[in-house]
């Protein structure tokens, strides 16, 4: 029969390698070239917050919720584990008895990337939307694809979700309030999926509450959900009902917090950052599709002859690596001016390297409403 300290040794776990101090070292400067981490001031700065239990109370928690409660002009705030958790509960929340649909953009994160939640969660239907001008949706486009009135063979819009910014592109402000004013004389809830409503605030130089006051509910990243106090009530039931309440949050709420106060002022750096890359790729002949609004950028490299896994290859083999997708380029406050050096130099030496073997390049296609649209918008302002 097996004894106590017996037992015990099988379930001792130690996590910690021995070389986990230098591992974390490194990796804070492999971030710099490919995804984010915590620096070690955020980490320092979550080690000092309470130690709460969120299902009940948990102090820095609730500091948290009710700052941006308080920031986007809602009454209350939710903390929740990740931004598709804080949309899909949203949902949940606004959405009372089938049949219902929610309308959105055919290329926002709701639509594409949350596993058919709002089909599985709250039983919805999706009108997904796409938009006429190729940049945004209009109110135009939503009267267009509006489920109203009682016929029993549609699925009536209960909610419009939007997203701001979506695919880093940004949502002009009175466009939405055109929608939001329409889906309110519909009775029809709107929510905002905001996870990167911060760099609107920062390029746009538009307080958070103006940009969130069309909607019913606003998901700011950070990990909070925000809406009218009842709204936010039952959607802790819905947390509750999802399996995501959690514990000892306030690790968490601290580095969400950190990130506002001192992450928030490096926004306008990065988007320069990501303007520069633009102009970079643009003058080796690259064709960029979606211009670099804030912080992201999206391009073609066919135009020059090469491919997403010719350049990612040439990057994986660089001395400090780059890791690399596929059309979508996105800086942060962690990626390097040499990250974005090496990258656009590889890429010049691919299109010298495929006009050495003859290819010629051929006009760009680009749609007009993905860069000479938008500007033309913004100049009129």
């Amino acid at each position: 029969m097996a004894t106590f300290d017996a037992i015990s040794h099988t379930i001792r776990c130690d996590i910690l390698s021995k070389t986990h101090v230098a591992d974390n070292l490194a990796m804070r400067k492999e971030v710099s070239r490919t995804f984010t981490f915590p620096t070690k001031e955020m980490y320092d700065y979550a080690t000092l917050a309470t130690l709460g239990d969120d299902v009940y109370f948990e102090p820095s928690t609730k500091a948290l919720e009710d700052h941006v409660a308080q920031i986007t002009g809602k009454q209350a705030g939710l903390f929740l584990p990740s931004g598709t958790a804080s949309n899909q509960i949203a949902l949940r929340t606004h959405l009372m008895q089938p049949p219902y649909s929610v309308l959105c953009d055919q290329r926002s994160h709701i639509n594409l990337y949350e596993a058919g939640g709002a089909a599985f969660h709250s039983g919805a239907a999706l009108t997904a939307v796409i938009p006429s001008n190729g940049h945004h949706l209009t109110l135009e486009d939503v009267q267009q694809h509006i489920v109203l009135g009682n016929n029993n063979h549609n699925a009536p819009t209960a909610v419009i979700a939007l997203e701001n910014t979506l695919r880093g592109t940004i949502f002009p402000q009175d466009e939405i309030i055109a929608i939001s004013d329409y889906a309110h004389s519909q009775g029809i809830k709107m929510h905002l999926d905001g996870a990167r409503i911060w760099h609107v605030a920062a390029q746009t130089e538009t307080p958070l509450k103006e940009l969130c006051d069309p909607f019913d509910s606003v998901h700011p990243s950070v990990l909070v959900l925000a809406g009218p106090t009842a709204f936010i009530d039952k959607a802790r039931w819905m947390r509750k009902l999802f399996g995501g309440g959690m514990r000892q949050t306030g690790i968490l709420a601290a580095s969400a917090a950190y990130a506002l106060t001192y992450n928030f002022p490096l926004l306008p750096a990065v988007h320069a950052l990501a303007r520069r890359l633009e102009k970079g790729l643009e003058e080796i002949g690259v064709e960029v599709t979606s211009r670099a609004e804030t912080c992201m950028l999206f391009y073609d490299p066919t135009s020059i002859g090469t491919t997403f896994d010719e350049i990612a290859d040439r990057a994986s083999d660089l001395p400090e690596p780059l890791i690399l997708g596929d059309a979508r380029l996105v800086v942060h406050i962690q990626t390097s001016e040499s990250a974005v050096d090496d990258l656009l130099s590889i890429i010049r030496q691919l299109a010298e390297e495929k006009q050495a073997t003859g290819f010629v390049k051929h006009a760009a296609k680009r749609p007009k409403v993905q860069s000479e649209m938008y500007a033309q918008r913004e100049t009129k302002k």
